[in-house]
């Protein structure tokens, strides 16, 4: 009799942890979720996390609370979502190749074991950009230039260690380039750099220039094929530079936090990346939404590990 009173004595206890667990669960989140940025306000990173914002309202009874840690191409802000609190209410976005070339590159804050990947958000191609004034028509009027002129021509690149600098690099490698390097905190301010005349031309992501058409040229998109936003820019191959690359957006939080609580965050940010009308929004933006789940956003990042140790050899 002891041993049968002792086994359903047991059995009460786990359902009453398991559903203990499931009122925590449900809980979550009871106050407001900081957002760590990394990059500055009104740029690409700013732009699309308040588009999903919008829509995290419409799931969650508690707010974000935007934090904005910029510098070192973003190395400053991924650094403070790692060593923040693994209580849930600290997450961020975060930006790919960048966080991938800072953990490899420089003594960064952070490895990518360090973070709970939440998803893939953005897949937005880089593009070659001036002034609406320029002189400059097409991708091969500026190399030439560059060529003849050594030096003269100014290039603004939101970095270092980002991926602005990785496309830099990659075009340094195989093509005769030699301009002065610019670097920016973030997208906003190299836009303003560029429209200012402080910079001649910019690699910078298609959305950070489509929300300035009015003013900027884009000559080349470094994409595979032909963006749907800009159907009459060609790509830096049919350019004739056979150059590609894209930034990558996500969401990640610090390294160990609940399972419950990142399972929660996953499960609400996949709703928001199906809903028809989020993704009307980011269009509106000009923000190319695709989503990867976490673990696979992950296997992604791991897989540039090769293509950045090539581009930036360790001493």
């Amino acid at each position: 009799m002891k041993a049968r009173f002792l086994a359903k004595m047991l059995l009460v206890t786990a359902a009453l942890f398991l559903a203990a667990g499931g009122v925590s669960y449900a809980k979550y989140p009871e106050k407001p979720v900081n957002m760590i940025i990394a990059f500055t306000a009104g740029g690409s990173s700013d732009v699309q996390a308040r588009i999903m914002q919008k829509y995290w309202d419409k799931h969650v009874n508690q707010a974000w609370t935007f934090i904005y840690k910029t510098g070192a191409g973003g190395a400053i802000g991924f650094g403070e979502i790692a060593m923040s609190k693994k209580d849930g209410y600290s997450i961020g976005g975060i930006n790919i190749p960048h966080i991938v070339i800072q953990a490899v590159t420089q003594k960064a804050q952070f490895k990518l074991e360090d973070f709970d990947y939440i998803c893939q958000v953005v897949n937005d191609p880089q593009t070659v950009a001036v002034r609406k004034d320029s002189r400059f028509k097409s991708v091969k009027e500026i190399f030439d230039h560059a060529k003849a002129n050594p030096g003269k021509l100014k290039l603004g690149l939101v970095g270092p260690n980002s991926g602005h600098h990785l496309m830099f690099v990659d075009v340094k490698k195989k093509f005769d380039f030699p301009v002065t390097e610019v670097f920016y905190k973030g997208a906003a301010d190299q836009n303003a750099a560029l429209l200012g005349g402080e910079i001649d031309v910019m690699f910078g992501n298609l959305n950070d220039v489509m929300r300035s058409l009015e003013e900027m040229r884009i000559v080349g998109v470094a994409a595979e094929k032909r963006n749907d936003f800009l159907p009459d820019v060609p790509t830096l191959r049919e350019a004739g530079f056979d150059v590609l690359s894209d930034i990558r957006r996500g969401f990640a939080a610090p390294k160990g936090i609940a399972a419950e609580h990142l399972a929660f965050l996953r499960d609400v940010f996949k709703k928001i990346c199906l809903d028809p009308e989020y993704l009307k929004d980011m269009r509106v933006a000009g923000q190319p939404s695709e989503y990867l789940d976490g673990p696979d956003l992950l296997k992604y990042m791991i897989s540039l590990d090769a293509v950045v140790k090539a581009a930036f050899p360790q001493k």
